[in-house]
């Protein structure tokens, strides 16, 4: 890694310890830096055990890992369609995703296990329906976005059938889910979260430098030796299980995948060590998002995805801004 990307690295982790910190630290039980480390270690009473083990940890633990795998599967997305806007918000793999989820929680409500299973089934059958009809003899990223707007369209209106369909209750707790909240996550969640993101991540490590030889063209990267109809595929299905996990648990959250790529690379400057710095500034938005939701408008708590919507739509108005300047 050069030395710029290896120095923003750095500061990323360090902005994302402190957000973890001040997540930990912070609520309506505040505690201090080493009140927090005794507790960690096993010590104090155990109703501060509870709140900080129970309740907090896992709760940043998860806008951890989550915030990575969002991060990692826009940037795969970009990479692949070569668009700054490509991410599974847009290409509605977040759609798809939210609809097995919606199907289990009508049917076997409560199974977290079916939920996360039902929303990679989901999440691949749609990531499949659309590179199927994406193909002509090949993929072309603008074919690819223009079929996964169309198949978005599609899944949000059978969603919102579906919700309006079901019984009340019913209703407003998929309505509340929808929006993106990691209110409710414990050890389970991290236990079902954690090995499918790592080795998802693992996956991607493996793919990396193909995948940065491939957004100089396909036929130089055939040219080099790599296959890239199997690479890209192999990358897509990566990209959809780290689509897929996060929204099991934590819900559809938008434009996490869409704005941490181009803040890493903008940050960088550099091709090097980008996916990292991907997934530190996923974790670091989700993180932050998550505490201003919980803090910033108290008495009242938010969805993280009200949060993270807000700092999309004023990415995406920087981005009209600048190309506007720029004609």
């Amino acid at each position: 890694m050069k030395k710029r990307p290896l120095i923003i690295f750095c500061l990323l982790l360090l902005a994302v310890v402190t957000v973890m910190l001040g997540a930990l630290c912070r609520g309506a039980l505040p505690l201090s830096l080493q009140e927090l480390w005794h507790i960690l270690k096993g010590n104090g009473p155990a109703a501060l055990r509870l709140v900080v083990v129970e309740w907090r940890l896992p709760r940043v633990l998860i806008a951890l890992l989550c915030g990575a795998a969002l991060g990692i599967s826009g940037a795969i997305f970009q990479s692949i369609l070569r668009n700054p806007l490509g991410s599974p918000d847009v290409l509605g793999l977040n759609a798809g995703a939210f609809s097995g989820v919606l199907v289990v929680m009508l049917l076997w409500p409560g199974n977290l296990f079916a939920m996360t299973l039902a929303s990679l089934i989901s999440a691949a059958l749609t990531g499949a329906i659309i590179y199927l009809l994406a193909w002509r003899q090949g993929i072309t990223p603008y074919r690819l976005i223009l079929i996964g707007i169309g198949i978005r369209a599609l899944l949000m209106s059978f969603n919102g059938w579906v919700m309006t369909s079901t019984a009340l209750s019913t209703a407003m707790s998929a309505g509340l889910w929808s929006a993106g909240s990691l209110n409710g996550v414990n050890w389970q969640s991290v236990s079902m979260v954690f090995p499918a993101i790592v080795i998802a991540l693992f996956g991607v490590a493996m793919l990396a430098k193909r995948m940065r030889l491939m957004e100089m063209g396909d036929d130089l990267a055939c040219a080099l030796g790599i296959r890239t109809e199997r690479t890209r595929l192999g990358l897509l299905l990566l990209a959809t299980v780290l689509t897929a996990v996060p929204t099991a648990v934590i819900g559809p959250v938008s434009f996490v995948a869409l704005v941490a790529p181009q803040i890493a690379r903008r940050l960088a400057h550099s091709p090097s060590g980008v996916l990292w710095n991907t997934a530190l500034c996923g974790s670091l938005l989700l993180l932050a998002a998550d505490y201003l939701a919980q803090h910033a408008f108290l008495p009242y708590q938010l969805p993280v995805g009200v949060i993270t919507v807000s700092v999309g739509g004023i990415y995406l108005l920087s981005l009209l801004v600048r190309e506007a300047r720029r004609s």
